[in-house]
This record gives C-alpha cells, structure tokens and sequence, in this order.
C-alpha cells in the first residue's frame, strides 16, 4: 500500500469497530471473507485481525514517555533564529531555519554544529511550534498596533487591481498612511509606501505633508535604493497621486512606465500594500501624531533600517491557488487558499533573475555582512528616540526643505520658479 493511502491509526481503529461487529454477527464461512477484505484495507497480518476481533478496540496508553527527538541544542538554535526573525510563525520560520542558523553563526550569535543543522533541515512545522511554545518571549514582537472620488484626471487612467498571481517584478502598489494622531490639522507626516506584487518587495519612505514637493521627492528617495525597475504605478483615487505634477514625473522619470489606479470604493484592490500598511507601518509607528523636521529624518533612518530587515530576514507566503469548494449538503462554497513555501522577498527577486550580476552581489554581500539580531536591536532603539521627541508646538511652522533628500535640487527648483 503507497505511504500516501495508508491509514492513520484513528482511522485504522475506527474502521475495525465497525467490522467488528459485522465479524460477530457473521458465521463462519463468512468471516473468512471479512477477514480477507479487512487484510487488503488495512494491510495488517490475517493472524493480527483475527485477535483484534477477539478483544475490545481501544488504544492502550503509552507505558513510557518517549524520548525527545530533538534536544535543547537544537532548541536554543530555533528560538535565538525566531528572535532574530521577530519570532514568524513557525509556517515561515521552518522553511529558513537552516540559513539563518548559518547567518547568525556567521556572525557569532549562535555555535552551530554539523548535528544541530542536519535536525533542523529535518524538524517539521508542528515541532518548531511546540518548541516555541515552550519558550516564551523575553522581548515581545517590534510593536504591533472610503476611498475619494476620482478627480477628472484620474478619470483618463484605467481602474482596476494588479492580478494577485502576477508573476513579474515591478508592478507595485502605493499607497500614503497619515500621522496625524486625532486630529488632521495642520502639516504632519505621511509614510509613502510601495508594494511589489511578485516579491513582496516593499519601499517605505517618511514625508513631511503631501504636497508635490514632498511626494516628489519621496519617489526619488524609493527610486534611488530600488534594485529593479518600475513597470507600473497602482495608487488609489487621491489627488496626491493623480495630479498633474506626479504624472509628468513618472513619464519623464522612468521609461515606459504604465500607470493604473484602484477603482473608487473597492479598497481590496489594493490589497497588498493595504496589509503591509498595517504590519509593517502601523504595528511599528503606531497612531500618534508625528509633524516636526526631526521625526521625519529619524523615521527615514528606521526605514533604512527596516529594508534591510524586512527583505532579507522576513520570509513571506505568496498565494499559488484559489479553489472554490462547494459543501454538497448545504450547498454553500468557500474558497480555499493555498500558499507556497515562505521565502524573503530578497530570495524571491533573486529566483526571478530580474536581478543583474552586480545588482544580485551587491545585496548578496549586503545579507551576509549584515546581523540580524543586531540589526532588530537598532529598530527598537531607533523606535524608542522618535517616541521620545516632542512634537512641533502649536503656531510652530516646520521647513520640509530640511526633510528632503535631493535639498539641493529642490531649493534650486524654488529659485527658479520665483525668478519665473
């Protein structure tokens, strides 16, 4: 019998209760025949099957507790590689164990031994969640905590949604999250986020308002570190993405550029960059209101810090298949979603091969150089200081000029439009 029909052992017990009492009933001649029939299903010996229906079918506790397969060695690994990781869930840690386990020996966090890999290359998923769940956290999780009408030149561009199994890099969702705490008076920050669909690849960058200067130069920041190109731009319907100035910008500042936006009232259609707005932005910057010169700069220096973690050390799950599965009895359908193994974002662009040579060993050196377990503590310490700044006293204007990363060519623009 293939591995893949064998029964379970519950499965085995329940089906021999109900032979059972077939058997009992039975006369001779015919147990013979019941017997041949229970042989062939479960695959047990005739001699075994006959005693089974001579005694009352219960599992027997075990006698004595079994001994771990796997023992605090590889333990200690799988929790120091959830920390470094900001304890995933084990779905997305057990497919990177080995890697990382070899990233964080590599830079002396962690005494890994030719044994302890060849477990963890072994281990299963339901082990590495029993493991961590006796292990509890010393430090918990880096913090966790309708659209507008469409102006008339949102109306030229088409709406719609990037298709949920696009397979090649560079169509990315953008979206802007407020920090505006209560109240959205005045001028506060924005994170200006954008999503690759393929990868999971994600680009986040702090403005001070939302103005064309300030989104301007929050796409050059992003456009300046990306590693691959932009093939198309899906914001949503607000007009500080569908204006005039944005969209010259994009076609004169990449190539062949193709722009869409989400249709008006459906918010899933930008469903990958809305959920990173929660796990990446909001669980980590939280709901207070940010709005002075020295929150934007640290906030960018956190970013910075971030695109690092987040795209070497934070494998995600891409969706492979939706199936719709309809209950015959009540005749309801659900859909069930299936996902493929959790790979960084960085790992998935590299499988891409959208990468060039001296791009793909640039951020290869940039992985191995780096440790992430240092690195997770420079988030928290960053994260810290910008809760301790104040922010900006009533009346108190702020110079953006001073939160922007081309300054230069932006107080030339300034020059040149006043003397226009």
């Amino acid at each position: 019998m293939a591995d893949e029909e064998k029964m379970t052992i519950e499965e085995r017990y329940k089906y021999l209760r109900k032979m059972q009492k077939r058997y009992k009933e039975s006369k001779r001649e015919e147990r013979s025949g019941l017997l041949d029939e229970m042989e062939a299903v479960t695959g047990r010996h005739r001699k075994s099957l006959v005693r089974d229906m001579a005694r009352e079918l219960k599992r027997k506790a075990r006698k004595g507790k079994r001994k771990p397969t796997y023992g605090n060695e590889v333990a200690r690994v799988i929790v120091r590689v959830a920390e470094s990781m900001d304890w995933v869930c084990p779905e997305r840690l057990r497919p990177n164990l080995v890697w990382m386990s070899r990233q964080l020996a590599r830079h002396g966090e962690i005494e890994l031994t030719a044994e302890v890999e060849e477990q963890l290359r072994n281990i299963s998923i339901s082990t590495v969640g029993r493991i961590l769940s006796r292990h509890p956290r010393e430090r918990a999780r880096l913090p966790r905590k309708g659209p507008e009408r469409a102006n008339q030149l949102a109306r030229q561009i088409p709406a719609g949604r990037i298709a949920w199994d696009e397979a090649e890099p560079g169509h990315f969702e953008v979206d802007l999250v407020h920090h505006c705490g209560s109240s959205s008076a005045g001028l506060y920050v924005h994170t200006l986020q954008m999503v690759d669909v393929a990868t999971g690849w994600s680009e986040r960058v702090a403005i001070l308002g939302r103005s064309y200067r300030a989104m301007k130069d929050g796409f050059e920041r992003i456009l300046d570190r990306l590693p691959f190109p932009v093939l198309e731009i899906h914001p949503d319907n607000g007009s500080e993405f569908l204006n005039d100035h944005l969209v010259r910008f994009w076609k004169d500042k990449v190539t062949g550029v193709h722009l869409s936006r989400s249709r008006p009232y459906h918010k899933n259609d930008n469903r990958f960059v809305e959920q990173k707005n929660d796990t990446l932005v909001r669980a980590c910057i939280g709901y207070e209101r940010l709005d002075t010169i020295e929150q934007t700069n640290l906030l960018n220096q956190v970013y910075g810090q971030m695109w690092l973690y987040y795209h070497f050390f934070q494998p995600v799950m891409r969706l492979q298949e939706k199936i719709v599965v309809t209950d015959p009895s009540t005749s309801s359908t659900h859909i069930q979603r299936h996902y493929d193994q959790a790979r960084t974002p960085f790992d998935r662009l590299s499988a891409s091969g959208i990468l060039d040579p001296q791009q793909q060993a640039r951020l290869k050196a940039l992985l191995l150089d780096t440790n992430p377990c240092l690195l997770r503590k420079t988030i928290y310490s960053q994260l810290d200081q910008l809760w301790a700044l104040p922010v900006s006293p009533p009346g108190v204007s702020q110079d953006i000029f001073l939160t922007l990363f081309n300054q230069k060519e932006a107080e030339d623009d300034e020059h040149t439009t006043c003397a226009a």
